[in-house]
């Protein structure tokens, strides 16, 4: 019993010499640790459980925030920058129709012989002198009838005379060259197909033909395969048209003055390109104008959301 005492009178000299000389800010709970072999420590030290000082919280609450707030900052910078490109894409899409247009308005040059100097002339207006062959006749359908000053008067409404026919090309033996090129001469409707339902347009003898330089097409998604033993095309292939008529992978559209009474009807270039760069640039500029007041309603007037 007197050892029990000097024990706790031991121990109440040390906890109060230790307190002392320690200052502890904030514990929780604070425990003294026998002297067993699970743990090695030196003689009176302490384990203290606790949590974390409010003035930690805080700070890495305030990190969270300004990483949050740089990296949401990034929305109206990106659709800033990509409403600028279509800007730009807006700008070269305008010059690229300026630039088709002057070629198709151009005072036509001759038709230079060398397929390979065709492929920096595309619709470039040419002319030509010779006759045509009607034995070989190819014919691409189903297309409709390009008309320049009906499409500008419905320019944006939502309307389709439903009228669907084939482009008329044909082999055009040019005799200043003394090669034989593919024309298209126009479009007929379907009922007109057939060369004998069209005999009065089927010019004989020697004429002269303005058009624009057409290059191959590259088939696209969903475009049936042209079918040449029925003799149907749907898209452009001038190594396979050449291959089938004996013509050079030469082909110009025929334009619309050089159109025969009662033939196919020339002028079946579509030279519009589309051009909806406006609408992009409304609404990227748009979705940027609304995220930067968000993030300075957010980050800046700490307006809550």
């Amino acid at each position: 019993m007197a050892s029990l005492k000097s024990a706790l009178s031991y121990s109440t000299r040390v906890i109060t010499t230790l307190s002392k000389q320690m200052h502890v800010i904030y514990i929780r709970r604070t425990l003294f640790l026998p002297r067993l072999p699970l743990f090695k420590r030196a003689e009176g030290k302490f384990i203290t459980f606790g949590r974390q000082s409010s003035s930690t919280a805080a700070g890495a609450e305030k990190g969270e925030d300004s990483f949050l707030k740089w990296f949401l900052l990034l929305i109206p910078a990106t659709t800033f920058g990509l409403g600028t490109w279509q800007v730009k894409r807006r700008q070269w899409k305008l010059q690229l129709i300026s630039e088709l247009k002057r070629l198709t308005t151009a005072e036509p040059i001759p038709l230079p012989a060398d397929p390979h100097e065709l492929n920096s002339l595309e619709y470039r207006r040419v002319k030509v002198r010779g006759q045509y062959d009607h034995s070989q006749e190819l014919y691409v359908l189903p297309r409709s009838p390009v008309d320049p000053e009906k499409e500008a008067r419905e320019a944006g409404t939502l309307s389709s005379s439903g009228e669907t026919g084939a482009n008329v090309i044909t082999p055009f033996h040019c005799t200043d060259l003394g090669i034989t090129i593919l024309v298209n001469r126009g479009y007929v409707p379907r009922q007109k197909i057939r060369p004998d339902t069209r005999l009065k347009g089927q010019v004989e003898g020697e004429v002269e033909v303005v058009g624009v330089v057409r290059l191959t097409e590259t088939r696209k998604p969903f475009v049936p395969n042209n079918d040449v033993e029925r003799n149907r095309w749907h898209y452009r292939d001038l190594e396979a048209m050449g291959s089938v008529t004996g013509a050079e992978p030469i082909f110009i559209d025929a334009d619309f003055e050089s159109t025969i009474p009662g033939g196919p009807i020339g002028g079946q270039t579509r030279v519009t390109l589309r051009n909806e760069h406006m609408q992009y640039i409304i609404t990227w500029y748009g979705l940027c104008a609304a995220t930067s007041y968000m993030w300075y309603a957010k980050f800046i007037k700490k307006i809550k959301l």
